[in-house]
């Protein structure tokens, strides 16, 4: 007979790892310098001037609609002094300016105009330094890693289950809304990846979904959760939510066109910004987009509370690390892929 003593469950990363600013920093470099990064859907950069700025391991990065239709991707760093050229979060100009010294850049980071200086002296120091950047579905990537595989190589098995989403292609942004959360980007990760804590956290959503038909896959990169509403069998009443490694969530609720992506953005080693941007087919708010935006709120202002407090237990001596359920399947594999990166495999 087993005894409690004998029984062997798989353990969670080390609890330290959620709190330690040293494994915060060798995140940043190990991870998401070196992997392809989610910053935005092409409806954000629809027409010419457009741009959009993002944080990606610690990097400040702007993405521009240029004049030929091509989307670029530049450190948004001022090649001068180092300031940032672009301080909000998007908009549309003709030309990027630094505040600083007055510099402007073209939308292809090509330098427009540097005051004290002959442009065609500059040299190295005459653009902003470009960015890898691709568009897959509509969903546009960076990577800080010019040796990296290619987005349509990394994630060959992940572009091939969006082929499923035509309407990706068509969605407008019809809302953002961001968020700090006083928690480990890996600890909002893990919260999303099992629904163990569905029923008791969420019951709103617990209500809506039948969780006893709850299934999670996982695959090379992504992992797949996806169950029926609580009032139909039918296929297209199907919600399904994905996370894409490292650190972006997108979720396809029942309907034309409801989706909405996250984006976990690390802050420091117990901080978190959240990027929850929701897409339509049809841009207008009707009373049933209402009421889906209040279902989609609620959900997170449930997860925020949820992880908040989680993080605060992180950093006790009670216990080294934690323990999977049989069902926390995603979770393992997530985990698994922390440490190959960790140890540059």
């Amino acid at each position: 007979m087993t005894t409690k003593e004998e029984l062997q469950f798989s353990q969670t990363q080390p609890y330290s790892r959620y709190v330690d600013p040293e494994v915060f920093k060798e995140e940043r470099e190990k991870i998401f310098s070196k992997n392809w990064i989610f910053v935005g859907h092409a409806s954000q950069l629809e027409k010419v001037g457009d741009f959009l700025t993002f944080d990606v391991a610690g990097e400040p990065i702007i993405v521009t609609h240029d004049k030929d239709g091509e989307l670029r991707a530049f450190y948004n760093i001022c090649p001068h002094r180092g300031m940032k050229v672009e301080q909000s979060d998007g908009g549309n100009k003709k030309i990027l300016q630094c505040k600083y010294h007055g510099w402007t850049f073209k939308l292809d980071g090509s330098i427009n105009r540097a005051p004290n200086f002959k442009t065609t002296e500059l040299g190295a120091h005459s653009c902003m330094r470009s960015i890898r950047l691709e568009v897959q579905h509509s969903l546009v990537f960076v990577n800080l890693d010019n040796d990296a595989p290619s987005l349509a190589e990394a994630y060959q098995e992940f572009l091939g289950e969006m082929e499923k989403f035509s309407f990706f292609n068509s969605v407008k942004l019809i809302r953002e809304t961001r968020r700090v959360v006083k928690a480990n980007w890996k600890s909002v990760i893990d919260n999303y990846l099992e629904c163990d804590h569905c029923a008791i956290a969420h019951p709103g959503f617990a209500k809506s979904y039948d969780l006893s038909n709850f299934c999670t896959t996982t695959h090379d990169k992504f992992t797949h959760q996806y169950m029926v509403s609580s009032q139909s069998e039918d296929e297209s009443e199907l919600a399904r939510f994905y996370w894409i490694w490292p650190n972006m969530m997108i979720n396809v609720y029942p309907g034309e066109g409801n989706v909405n992506t996250i984006q976990v953005v690390p802050l420091d080693a117990e901080t978190s910004m959240g990027i929850y941007r929701d897409y339509s087919l049809n841009e207008e708010i009707t009373e049933a987009k209402e009421e889906y935006f209040k279902f989609v709120d609620q959900v997170r202002q449930e997860d925020f509370e949820l992880v908040e407090e989680l993080q605060k237990g992180l950093g006790s001596k009670a216990f080294a690390n934690g323990i999977f359920s049989p069902t926390e399947n995603a979770e393992v594999y997530f985990h698994q892929l922390i440490e190959k990166a960790l140890k540059g495999k």
